[in-house]
């Protein structure tokens, strides 16, 4: 065989292979793969047939039509919308029949037999056409059984391609695991207020319940993910529900005509108001699983534990849980660095909104498509002061004894920065000026406290700096509202290294929640020893409002704003390291005014 046909056969061999990893990481469905195999035998049979010695042309030709073909065999297999199951495998048991306010459903087991999943039960009426921008609705009721076996869409958000999430797993969480179970796409929709709950099988009575609120930047996300499921909390004897709520310019918006047509005056928040709609089903509803409608947990993770900072001190929440867990963000400081504005800015952003698409009404603006809406998740993703849902900020509530929280658990990662610096690393030749950038008057005081002389000094100084102001600093701030209120406070401090995501953004989530996998290589043995800890402390606090128990090291209060547990290598009390950048933080958004 001679060279020429060597390389020929490598690099046929090679694009072929480049196919079948598109295939694979778009989630195309078999029929890709098998009109791709087909057409690439009868590619090279020709070719080696009819085409040797042929001129450049018609060789190039021939890989045309393959090429040609190949977007064909795309086209025929582009993967389905499908609804996410909520227990895998084809034919899962079912559960017994639970009857709520609305009617009856059933939902499946675990595969393992330990966890019941009842997923899509709606909690209100789906916001759509002249429910849009309206307060949520009760939901009506159903006939028959509820077959509560797959998840609801997702809110309606921007997607990005099959393709580049896939790559997003391979490249952010290393775990992408290569399986034809998964080649459909989830379903997007407005109509996406249900609720899920995981409960242990069998009898239960009386139970603490969690309810966990998912991130996303108020701008994507859904209520499914492995890392939060409620599978490993309910092992622990928890009935833990998440529910979809509403995201962006559907979940955000603000206009002044909303709020004349408003029976409450108010704009701006439905998504928190879609929040405090499902705590009101659970609060009716979860003793019919096994749960105890007064020892309920409100927890969330990034814009969803500012969401859970944000009910804390909103009048419409009181009663409706009694602990929280707040994880990567809150909204108790003087100025809440992200998802959070002021009213007139949420009115005058929506006002630009409605110029843009030429609406003379907000009857304008219903009457058009979700589809054409979506993009405005990055100017719509605010929480505001809306005078009803929040009627000042969470700060000066706190400070006027106002909150409706009778414990907290919080903390932050040591990476929190990593995610959004990804594609932004600071340098010796923009360091300054970012520093600069940001805190203006407060610069020179924060570059003498991070002084840099090389790139990799400059990059590691801008990443704890940007993680610190935005995620750490507002917990340093909830800490010592909490101390004022008299509010037992455990704070957390999560470093963890492995070979998934470690401890960025979001990063402790699949401990916390009890969700490392058995089997996986990324985790090692003091991962799995750490997730039960977590679980356990996680377990306690929503029992009792104390974390502590037998077996655990002991958590101390955060009495002064720098006593944390650390999770990471090891177990235990650790000091608070940035006392002197928080001490700058305070007087650059007026904390003691």
């Amino acid at each position: 065989m001679t060279a020429k046909r060597i390389f020929w056969i490598i690099g046929v061999a090679l694009i072929f292979l480049l196919m079948l990893a598109i295939l694979e990481l778009g989630k195309f469905t078999v029929w890709g793969f098998i009109l791709t195999a087909l057409f690439t035998g009868a590619f090279c049979a020709c070719y080696l047939i009819f085409l040797p010695g042929a001129k450049w042309y018609f060789r190039l030709a021939a890989f045309a039509g393959w090429f040609l073909l190949f977007a064909l065999a795309l086209l025929i297999s582009r993967p389905p919308v499908r609804a996410v199951p909520a227990v895998e495998g084809k034919t899962p048991e079912k559960t017994g029949i639970v009857s709520v306010e609305q009617g009856d459903l059933q939902g499946v087991i675990s595969a393992d037999g330990a966890v019941e999943v009842y997923a899509g039960i709606p909690y209100a009426k789906p916001p759509v056409g002249d429910l849009r921008w309206k307060e949520p609705q009760d939901p009506e009721a159903w006939e028959g059984v509820l077959a509560a076996d797959h998840f609801a869409p997702m809110s309606m958000q921007p997607q990005n391609s099959a393709l580049y999430d896939s790559l997003a797993r391979i490249i952010g969480y290393h775990d992408y695991e290569i399986t034809a179970s998964d080649n459909y796409l989830p379903p997007v929709s407005e109509d996406s207020l249900y609720l899920n709950i995981w409960k242990p099988s069998g009898n239960a009575e009386n139970l603490p319940v969690v309810v966990y609120i998912h991130g996303g930047s108020l701008q994507t996300g859904q209520p499914w993910y492995g890392d939060y499921s409620g599978l490993g909390l309910a092992k622990k004897q928890m009935i833990v529900v998440n529910m979809g709520y509403r995201l962006g310019v559907f979940g955000f918006y603000a206009d002044e005509e909303l709020v004349a047509e408003s029976p409450n005056h108010t704009t701006g928040n439905y998504g928190l108001l879609d929040q405090i709609k499902a705590l009101e089903w659970v609060k009716k509803n979860i003793a019919a699983f096994g749960g105890d409608p007064g020892n309920i947990t409100l927890a969330g993770e990034s814009a969803g534990s500012a969401c859970v900072s944000a009910l804390c001190t909103s009048p419409l929440a009181k009663g409706l849980f009694r602990r929280v867990v707040m994880e990567s963000s809150t909204v108790a400081s003087a100025e809440p660095p992200h998802s959070f504005r002021l009213f007139d800015e949420a009115l005058a952003s929506g006002k630009t909104l409605r110029e843009k698409y030429g609406a003379k009404s907000i009857a304008d603006l219903r009457a058009l498509s979700a589809e054409a809406l979506v993009a405005e998740a990055d100017t719509q993703h605010h929480i505001t002061i809306d005078g009803y849902v929040l009627t000042e900020l969470p700060m000066e509530s706190y400070r006027k004894g106002i909150h409706n929280e009778e414990a907290i658990f919080h903390g932050y990662n040591s990476e929190e920065s990593a995610p959004f610096l990804l594609f932004d690393h600071a340098n010796l030749k923009n360091y300054e000026s970012k520093v600069r950038g940001y805190f203006g008057g407060y610069a020179d005081e924060i570059l003498a406290l991070y002084p840099v002389s090389t790139n990799a000094e400059a990059d590691t100084a801008w990443a704890e700096i940007f993680g610190a102001t935005f995620f750490d600093y507002p917990h340093f701030c909830l800490d010592r509202l909490a101390v004022e209120n008299r509010i037992p406070v455990y704070e957390y401090y999560f470093s963890k290294t492995n070979g998934r995501l470690g401890p960025w953004h979001s990063g402790e989530e699949i401990y916390l929640y009890g969700n490392v996998p058995e089997k996986s290589k990324l985790f090692d043995a003091r991962d799995r020893a750490l997730s039960a800890e977590m679980l356990a402390y996680f377990a306690n606090f929503a029992a009792t409002g104390d974390p502590n128990g037998e077996g655990l090291p002991i958590w101390e209060q955060n009495l002064d704003g720098y006593s944390l547990m650390s999770f990471g290598d090891t177990t235990g009390m650790t000091k608070e390291k940035k006392p002197a950048l928080f001490a700058i933080l305070d007087r650059m958004t007026g904390w003691e005014e």
